[in-house]
């Protein structure tokens, strides 16, 4: 590795409203409007007030976002059952070639969906230029029935013309031998000095399972993605950034907030910093994404609730990983499962910066860009086995540290438009917990706030009656 009013009343026959007993005509047609004006006051204060409050605008936001995350989770999950994948709405389908000859074009910022047999090798072709990299992704998607080893998995390569390779990446199970969706990557870097895969052209993504022998008979999913990213504008370090702040943080702390993940990168659940909880079944793969921008450090744990049943051990039953913006795999841990709580945390990794590229680590190489960062957590299917079919509570803690910095500049626009970069808008959209940053605060806030909305709530509805009447009189 080298680098989103009026109602009108219907009348009776001949177009008069006969007047309500002891009511004088125009009464009837002046106090329901003065009633409607007093109830769209009520609101329009409360609404202003709410949004006046510290956060109340990202309150309100939050709260619509959840429950339309929670909709697509549940959707999702109907869809492809507790264990589905979700993949990306309007992915086109692409079949994969025995050889390169057949290779069918994946063009840079694209989606797509194609399956894998067993032993076969597929092939699908690139035409780059010769100063972007670019970077593809395969999340291979394996049915919930059937054994997989810890060995097996999906593996991509890169390769020019002539079938010289200009990259290797796998993903594998892992201990747990459970069936999820694994995710390896692939790139084509143009590096200084470098005589390799440097060249304007033809090239060709590989893609197979990494133990065929031992993998089950049933074909896979594949869902790909491509990426490119220009060249700085400026020329920068070479040099991987020296040291940076190792230390693990300290544990978020406060009040978890709801927050069901998502079933796929696409359908992903964004958070921000804070406590989130959700629920988790056997089998089952969460995804949540957080935006980090450049010179900031991401740092994420997931603890397990323990289950009624302590009795039994499920091997590296609690995993999460941390993935970048082009799906790459940054870091993984995971955690064996005995009945009581289990908690599994990331590495410390060093802020987002362009020259982390150079550097000879996987994890520090994957924190090139700023972006969507994805959070993506499993719970092994065997655990049902000891403990039950669930779900079981889960907690995810997200800190971010470091000043945000400018970014490199690029030459031309990356593809997909905007996966390097954050917007304000990408960043007054993510919810954050905010009892980790001052819980006490927010409460005096929400207190005296919620003094000052019904004080002005009465005085305008004062106002209103007030003009109502002068109305009917």
């Amino acid at each position: 590795m080298g680098r989103w009013c009026g109602v009108r009343r219907r009348t009776g026959a001949g177009g008069a409203r006969p007047p309500a007993s002891g009511r004088p005509a125009g009464a009837s047609a002046v106090r329901p409007r003065a009633t409607a004006a007093v109830r769209l006051a009520a609101v329009t204060v409360l609404m202003a007030t709410t949004a006046s409050l510290p956060g109340g605008t990202a309150l309100a936001a939050g709260a619509a976002g959840a429950a339309g995350a929670a909709g697509a989770a549940g959707a999702a999950g109907a869809a492809g059952g507790a264990e589905g994948y979700a993949f990306a709405d309007g992915a086109a389908r692409v079949e994969g070639a025995s050889d390169t000859a057949g290779a069918a074009l994946l063009q840079p910022g694209a989606t797509y969906r194609s399956s894998l047999a067993r032993n076969d090798t597929l092939y699908y072709r690139l035409e780059l230029d010769a100063d972007s990299d670019t970077y593809v992704s395969v999340t291979a998607v394996p049915g919930s029935e059937g054994e997989v080893t810890a060995v097996d998995g999906v593996r991509v390569s890169v390769r020019d013309a002539d079938g010289a390779s200009c990259s290797l990446g796998s993903a594998t199970f892992g201990a747990a031998h459970s069936p999820r969706p694994v995710t390896a990557w692939g790139m084509r870097e143009i590096e200084p000095g470098a005589s390799r895969c440097q060249d304007a052209g033809t090239y060709y993504v590989a893609v197979e399972r990494v133990r065929p022998e031992d993998s089950p008979p049933d074909d896979w999913d594949l869902e790909l993605t491509t990426a490119t990213e220009p060249r700085p504008r400026q020329a920068g370090p070479t040099e991987p950034p020296g040291t940076w702040d190792s230390a693990s943080p300290e544990p978020l702390a406060g009040q978890p907030e709801r927050r069901a993940g998502g079933s796929g990168f696409a359908r992903a659940t964004a958070v921000g910093q804070g406590v989130w909880q959700s629920d988790i079944r056997p089998g089952q793969t969460l995804y949540y994404k957080v935006p980090v921008d450049w010179g900031r450090q991401v740092y994420a744990s997931a603890e397990l609730g323990g289950s009624d049943d302590a009795s039994g051990y499920a091997t590296g039953a609690l995993r999460l990983g941390l993935h970048n913006p082009v799906r790459g795999e940054v870091d993984d841990a995971a955690k064996g499962y005995t009945g009581r709580p289990a908690a599994v945390g990331l590495a410390a990794l060093p802020p987002v910066a362009y020259p982390n590229r150079y550097a000879s680590s996987r994890q520090v190489g994957a924190l090139r860009f700023a972006g969507d960062y994805y959070l993506v957590v499993h719970l092994a299917a065997q655990v049902a086995d000891d403990f039950g079919d669930g779900p079981f509570g889960l907690t995810l803690r997200v800190r971010l540290r470091g000043t945000a910095e400018a970014g490199p500049g690029y030459t031309g626009e990356p593809r997909p438009k905007g996966v390097f970069e954050l917007s304000a808008a990408d960043r007054s959209a993510v919810p954050e917990n905010g009892a980790t940053r001052d819980g006490d605060a927010a409460m005096r806030a929400v207190a005296v706030g919620g003094i000052g909305a019904g004080s002005l709530l009465v005085a305008g509805l004062a106002v209103w009656t007030v003009t109502a009447r002068r109305r009917a009189a």
